[in-house]
Parts: structure tokens; sequence; C-alpha cells
């Protein structure tokens, strides 16, 4: 059985995010899927529109994950020790960054092949956010 492995925040919901889930249950048997709790989504220096409890229930509620987690951490490495998958999905953003080139390295020694998966253009949870407040301030 191939295990795979993704996170994320999935703030807004959206056909990117789809995606990402789609494409990574095709790749493997069991996808687990770790949802980034309120206080880590600080590190992007931002915070959720969504609470955690309501965005980790729409996550479950997606039909190509298996399991779905909290992500209360950064450290892949300890997620690998935890969930013990074969292959983790990661948005091409990070490809040959100094972070990833080395988590490349430490995964493959793991025998963990590592995903890059490219973001759906023109949609981001970023982007509906800034439209939502953009249209809610001319209502005003």
């Amino acid at each position: 059985m191939i295990v795979g492995y993704t996170t994320g925040v999935f703030d807004l919901f959206h056909i990117g995010h789809v995606n990402l889930l789609r494409n990574a249950k095709s790749m493997c048997d069991k996808l687990i899927v770790a949802v980034t709790v309120d206080d880590l989504v600080l590190y992007k220096n931002k915070s959720p529109v969504i609470p955690f409890e309501e965005r980790i229930e729409v996550v479950r509620a997606c039909q190509y994950t298996d399991l779905v987690v909290p992500q209360t951490t950064m450290n892949k490495l300890d997620a690998h020790d935890r969930y013990r998958f074969d292959i983790m999905f990661v948005g091409d953003d990070w490809l040959k960054t100094e972070k990833w080139n080395g988590l490349n390295e430490q995964f493959s020694e793991l025998g963990v092949r590592i995903v890059y998966f490219p973001y759906t253009q023109g949609t981001s949870s970023t982007l509906i956010n800034e439209t939502l407040k953009e249209i809610r301030s001319k209502q005003f």
C-alpha cells in the first residue's frame, strides 16, 4: 500500500485544493492530509478566515481524503515518523528552495518521494479573501 501525505491551511476551500487532493489521491492508495492549526498559520503572517475546526471538517468531507489530522508543527520529518508515508505532495512554489532541497535529501534517504504539484492558476485563498474584502468595503 502506497501512503501519501500533504499539508495545507485549506482556508476558503476552493478548486485548487480539490485539484491538489484529487491529484495526490490518484498517486497513492491512502491519502493523509494534515490541516494547519490556527496558531501555526501565523508563520505566514496571516490568520485564517475559517476556524480550524471548520477547515478540518471540510477537508474530511472531501472524497479524496482517507485520514485528516491536525498539523501542529512544521516539522515534516516528525510527520513521517508518525504517519510513515511513501510520497509527500507539495506545492511547486517550494521547488528548489533551500528548505526543500534539504528535505528532499533527507526524505530520499528514507525512501520517500516528494512530488511537487503546480498551483491552480488564478485561484488562491488569498485572492478570494482580498476579493471578498473589496466587495464588502463597497457595500458599506
